[in-house]
């Protein structure tokens, strides 16, 4: 929407000048992927097996996307809320849709670009596997316990490769796994320059420094693919705007809350404007890079959107004591059922046993005994938010009703 104006940003149009126009346009009509790009024949994978061969058909990355989507982590993430978690409102955002709305936008930007579209598709369809029930509130309370036990950290990035690499056993590339644990839209950047990894045994080393350091490290992981980068700035893109959206269908916001005066439709000038601006100051470079104006816009606007909505009392209010406590209680419980090595409980019936009978088929297995704490991780993060409600409800009676219930008809509306 070119004709809309930021108030706080008024040089970002959405359009691009003239040089990089014409840029696209030669990218586009060559047909070509930028010097820059991945190719598919450079994709890594820990096993270089003849039925994950790059092919006409099915190349490299799109075998990434398609593995991805076929995971029942993928299919879990209809069930887990963005930001809204105790609403009975279908149209607030799932973190099903999120992934979706992030490949659509990182791949506006990698067509520009001249980048691989299938690696993009595939890391942003990826990058929140590892995500908690409960938004980044549930994350939090994850986080909290197993720091708390282990002195580790749980991030839902570092997850996410996890869940491709080791819960899945299906041999995803090395890009892939990559641009999902580089992806953390926490730590924003104007510029992002790629990191130079090249194999798996560099890749595990630092994973490995993501559950011993957290944030330290996190903070400064670079994508070793400019897909990935795209990737990284497309998340923050792709959420900033629309989580306000659905701020105002929730009732928490108005049109008049925030200070650029654009309301919901902020959404539509930030899918405009900073798609504009990452193509403009990225075409024909080795790096993905923002102006000034538009990063210093994006940090507003997200800044803004954690003292309106995501701090915001009624969202937290959401999140009792009571509701943040059960996470260290399902956690304790969950430990319990692994030491007493009961298989009716839900951690063997419903994790581990399915998840072993999935990772046979590859020749793989599940390592769950060595460590129980990563087992637990594993298990809570991979909860739906209903999953999550129903267990604590069936493995303590007694909290039964803590939980919010916002239902459809209220406020005077009947069926």
């Amino acid at each position: 929407m070119a004709d809309m104006v930021n108030r706080l940003a008024p040089g970002l149009s959405g359009q691009l000048s003239e040089h990089a126009e014409r840029l696209v346009s030669e990218r586009l009509a060559s047909g070509a992927l930028s010097p820059f790009a991945c190719h598919d024949a450079s994709a890594i994978r820990r096993d270089p097996c003849d039925r994950d061969r790059d092919t006409f058909l099915r190349p490299a990355f799109v075998r990434d996307a398609e593995k991805i989507v076929h995971l029942p982590a993928y299919n879990r993430l209809a069930g887990k809320t963005q930001v809204f978690s105790f609403r009975a409102n279908d149209d607030l955002s799932r973190r099903g849709l999120h992934v979706q709305l992030v490949a659509r936008v990182a791949r506006d930007i990698g067509r520009a670009l001249g980048l691989n579209l299938d690696l993009i598709e595939a890391i942003a369809l990826g990058h929140d596997l590892g995500h908690t029930p409960f938004g980044h509130a549930g994350e939090r309370f994850l986080n909290d316990v197993f720091h708390a036990r282990t002195g580790r950290w749980f991030f839902h990035n570092v997850q996410s490769a996890r869940v491709m690499d080791e819960l899945s056993g299906r041999n995803v590339s090395l890009q892939t796994l990559d641009g999902a644990l580089c992806h953390n839209g926490e730590f924003e950047q104007q510029v992002f320059e790629t990191s130079g990894l090249a194999e798996f045994d560099t890749f595990e080393r630092v994973v490995g420094s993501c559950w011993a350091s957290g944030a330290e490290t996190i903070s400064h992981l670079r994508p070793m693919t400019l897909e990935g980068c795209v990737v990284r700035v497309s998340d923050i893109i792709a959420y900033v705007g629309k989580d306000r959206q659905d701020a105002i269908c929730a009732g928490l916001c108005s049109e008049d809350t925030f200070d650029d005066g654009l309301g919901g439709a902020y959404n539509a000038w930030a899918l405009s404007a900073f798609v504009a601006d990452v193509v403009e100051h990225s075409v024909g470079r080795d790096r993905i890079e923002m102006s000034e104006e538009a990063f210093l816009e994006m940090r507003r606007a997200k800044r803004e959107n954690y003292e309106k909505i995501y701090g915001a009392g009624e969202v937290n209010g959401d999140f009792s004591a009571e509701v943040a406590s059960l996470f260290g209680e399902l956690y304790e419980h969950e430990l319990d059922a692994l030491a007493a090595g009961d298989e009716s409980a839900a951690i063997f019936a419903h994790h581990i046993v399915p998840l072993e009978r999935r990772l046979a088929y590859y020749g793989r297995t599940y390592d769950w005994e060595s460590d129980p704490d990563q087992t637990v991780v594993d298990f809570i993060s991979s909860m739906t938010d209903d999953y999550f409600i129903a267990t604590c409800e069936a493995a303590f009676p007694q909290v039964s009703g803590i939980f919010p219930h916002r239902g459809h008809f209220s406020d005077g509306v009947r069926a």
